[in-house]
């Protein structure tokens, strides 16, 4: 793909006269319709927003490269734009952006944009070429600076006889950072007199495959990515494994590494990541896991929940007797429609938390084991018929049981491959479409029970303990409850809070409500806003996703959807889920101390014309979820 033939002169500003994000897109955008390559302004704008909320397409360097591929798009087109002094654009290294370009493609148009984007991202990497576009006087200029790097690019004179190394590059959304990366490493290497052979692995799949016979004949290995990679064809090479950046920033220390000698060689029965060499990796792989589980569990979390509070939210519009308050979210077909589809988004967030977790680790072999480890997690087991007693019947472990059942899937099945590694060659096949997935389900199903029956007796215990203080000491039960709802956030000790507090409403409707319930959802409400609050006042110790998620947890928060938190408590427990505990556990004893009282068992702010206090309620959810939001920002790193 050439960027000359995209670039069209009647488009460019090079004198760029907006200071922000988005009054730059504003600007660009109106070039773009005056000179007839889109037909609306509007839908084209909400293409290059909603590209633009997924994560930042300020690259760092001063580039940004904002793009959509969109039917508002009449001709492929890449806007130049040049700004002297600076755009604030929230650019992964925080500078301001002075390039930008923006790449509309048709929605038709296949992956055009994706190569324009690699093709851009290799360009602007070239010795020179930036201060090039920086001192070029007219658009004529800028289109021949194009014309002469694509002439020239990639010509490399290495001899034959000198090392090789291969590489895979990766980065999570598979667009510029993979081709940067890529570039960096050919040019050093090229300088260095080296030759490489690089893998994208990108949006628009992979590019530049790497041959059992490249790998064969290569020296080493290089990984720069930020997700998984097919990592077992590497067995018995030396193999350094680096974030993308690394490539980008580091080229040259990693083609080091890889020539050394002492460079570490990977084995595909260990754990991935195993093959870095300080200590500090367990804890990296650690987090790498459980980010491959809590990212891909995210969007369920999300979508089930939204779809949640709107059957609330449909149910209070339209009105529910309050005989019937026991049915909110399911009292009117159109409400228990939308309940019904959050629910089955729901029903999955665990397996599928647990199911990645030990796919991170053990590869495709460990996703089934994890999925079933995330089921039981959410579902516990049923002894009624198998002539078991009652009391043994174990409830569901929550997400925590998930998140620990994934790590336990992932270990039996890397334990299970390294049992099965003596067998014949002839046996792989049956290995994997039999043994993995028969024993992988079986033991996972087993162990589990060393999860999910302690929870239970845990369990139980609560409830015994809550019984004994009702009554007794609301501001104390209050501090309790609150506390609780944080603990876990849908597992277990959530759970039992919960369900205390929903059997105090039978009794309590002719008195106007349950204080204990209202002490109950104030707790609940308070992580999910927490997560907002701190992702706003320390926004520098949360990246675009974090903060783009911590938008979507006021909805989560309001609508009394707890679970909107378990993303950052899964990912950094230590320090979110004492801080949230303070903030639930002060919400709730000021609602025990108040005497607030609930008619709902859930609903959040869609219920609260049911409290007896609606403002002081909101106010004091609000305190909790500033107090635990300030303690979450000031411990997080």
């Amino acid at each position: 793909m050439k960027i000359s033939e995209l670039l069209r002169l009647d488009v460019m500003v090079l004198d760029l006269q907006a200071t922000t994000k988005q009054a730059a897109f504003e600007e660009m955008i109106d070039r773009l319709y005056t000179a007839g390559c889109i037909s609306d302004r509007a839908a084209f704008m909400q293409g290059i927003l909603a590209r633009e909320a997924q994560t930042t397409t300020g690259l760092g360097d001063g580039i940004a490269m904002p793009h959509a591929k969109n039917s508002a798009v009449k001709v492929p087109t890449v806007a130049f734009a040049r700004s002297t002094q600076g755009v604030a654009y929230d650019a992964m290294d925080g500078q301001p952006v002075h390039l930008l370009f923006m790449i509309a493609v048709p929605s038709d148009a296949n992956n055009t944009h994706l190569e324009a984007l690699a093709s851009l991202s290799r360009y602007l990497l070239q010795d020179g070429f930036m201060a090039k576009l920086q001192a070029a006087a007219t658009p004529d200029d800028v289109v021949k600076l194009f014309t002469i790097q694509e002439t020239v690019h990639g010509h490399v004179t290495v001899d034959d006889d000198a090392p090789f190394l291969v590489a895979v590059t990766a980065c999570t959304t598979g667009i510029a950072h993979t081709y940067m990366a890529e570039e960096a490493l050919k040019k050093q290497a090229e300088q260095r007199g080296v030759r490489i052979k690089v893998e994208t692995n990108g949006a628009s799949g992979v590019g530049n495959r790497l041959s059992d016979a490249d790998i064969a004949a290569a020296k080493g290995v290089i990984i720069a990515a930020d997700k998984n990679v097919a990592m077992a064809r590497f067995d018995g090479k030396p193999l350094i494994n680096r974030p993308v950046a690394d490539g980008i920033r580091q080229p040259d220390a990693l083609i080091s590494l890889a020539l050394d000698p002492q460079a570490p060689i990977y084995h595909s029965d260990e754990p991935a990541q195993s093959t870095v060499e300080t200590p500090k990796s367990v804890g990296k792989a650690f987090y790498r896991h459980l980010m491959s589980g809590v990212s891909s569990m995210l969007p369920f979390v999300i979508g089930g929940g939204i779809a949640i509070a709107f059957a609330f939210l449909i149910d209070q519009s339209l009105g529910v007797p309050k005989d019937m308050l026991s049915s909110l979210g399911t009292y009117h077909p159109i409400a228990a429609f939308f309940k019904q589809i959050g629910g089955a988004a729901f029903g999955f967030m665990l397996p599928v938390l647990a199911g990645y977790i030990a796919f991170s680790i053990a590869e495709k072999p460990g996703l089934v084991a994890g999925f079933v480890a995330g089921a039981l997690a959410a579902n516990g087991y049923n002894f009624y018929n198998v002539g078991l007693d009652a009391k043994h019947l174990p409830i569901p472990s929550g997400f925590l049981g998930a998140l620990v059942g994934g790590f336990l899937a992932g270990g039996i099945m890397l334990l299970l491959k390294k049992l099965f590694s003596g067998l014949p060659k002839s046996l792989d096949g049956i290995k994997s479409i039999l043994f993995y997935p028969l024993l992988g389900v079986l033991l996972t199903g087993f162990a589990m029970l060393f999860i999910n029956i302690p929870m239970s007796d845990i369990n139980s215990g609560l409830n015994h303990f809550l019984s004994s203080l009702s009554g007794t000491n609301a501001v104390l039960l209050g501090i309790i409850l609150g506390g609780m709802m944080a603990v876990d956030m849908g597992g277990p000790i959530n759970k039992a809070a919960y369900v205390f507090g929903t059997g105090t409403l039978a009794a309590t409707v002719a008195s106007g409500g349950s204080n204990i319930m209202a002490a109950v959802m104030a707790g609940g409400m308070v992580p999910p806003l927490a997560v907002f609050v701190a992702t706003l006042l320390f926004k520098h110790k949360f990246d675009q996703q974090e903060r783009q998620a911590g938008l979507t947890n006021i909805v989560m928060g309001l609508s009394f959807i707890t679970e909107g938190a378990i993303p950052f408590a899964a990912a950094d427990p230590a320090r979110a889920i004492p801080s949230f505990m303070v903030g639930s556990a002060v919400a709730g004893g000021l609602v025990g101390l108040t005497g607030i009282k609930l008619l709902a068992p859930h609903g959040g702010i869609f219920v609260i014309a049911l409290t007896s206090s609606p403002l002081l309620y909101l106010l004091f959810i609000g305190i909790g979820a500033v107090i635990s939001g300030v303690i979450f920002g000031l411990l997080k790193k």
